[in-house]
């Protein structure tokens, strides 16, 4: 029988993508943490298994709606929510926001709704100032950077980002057990940060 409980564990850090949302003028650049619907896709298969749910779009009013099917105790159980567009592909966007969307009404990646505001201080190089705003330079790889993170009972506690250099970028909250203590310590720098 499947535990729809599942559904709501946290995601792996490995699962989650991060992205700049914002740079201002200190040149402080403000992290957004997010889930590709892919993400949404592998754990629906993990937990309620291929051929059991389903995914349907409809149109309402000029907005893209996405519902998930979940087939539990002999009925399908639907949950929806409407997507916003992207920057690059409008359809494409809304579709999968609206799917991610309703992968979050299932319990899919709750969790980065508790996240912390993820502020870094930018160096020099990594800022390019455009028309008066800043922007991230070719020198920021943020896609290189390592993040851990560590929840109790569902919730995030500690969360630490090191960039492609070595260096750690962020550290919030306290790491409080370990799966691989000597792994993290070679890792990350973090007992230079508490």
């Amino acid at each position: 029988m499947m535990d729809l409980k599942k559904l709501k564990e946290p995601l792996k850090i490995s699962d989650i993508d991060f992205r700049i949302q914002s740079i201002n003028k200190g040149k402080y650049a403000t992290i957004l943490a997010y889930k590709d619907a892919r993400v949404d896709m592998n754990r629906l298969d993990a937990v309620i298994g291929q051929g059991m749910w389903q995914r349907d779009h409809k149109e309402v009013k000029g907005v893209v709606y996405c519902g998930i099917g979940i087939w539990f105790e002999g009925a399908l159980i639907w949950k929806w929510d409407a997507g916003t567009e992207s920057m690059a592909e409008k359809q494409k966007g809304e579709a999968s926001d609206s799917f991610k969307r309703a992968g979050f009404n299932w319990g899919i990646g709750r969790e980065l709704y508790d996240y912390p505001i993820i502020s870094i201080k930018l160096f020099d190089n990594e800022v390019t100032e455009y028309n008066g705003k800043f922007k991230a330079s070719f020198n920021l790889k943020l896609k290189e950077w390592k993040w851990i993170s560590q929840f109790t009972d569902g919730k995030i506690n500690a969360l630490a980002a090191q960039d492609n250099n070595g260096k750690t970028r962020f550290n919030w909250g306290k790491f409080t057990k370990w799966d691989n203590l000597d792994l993290l310590i070679k890792t990350f720098d973090l007992y230079e940060q508490n």
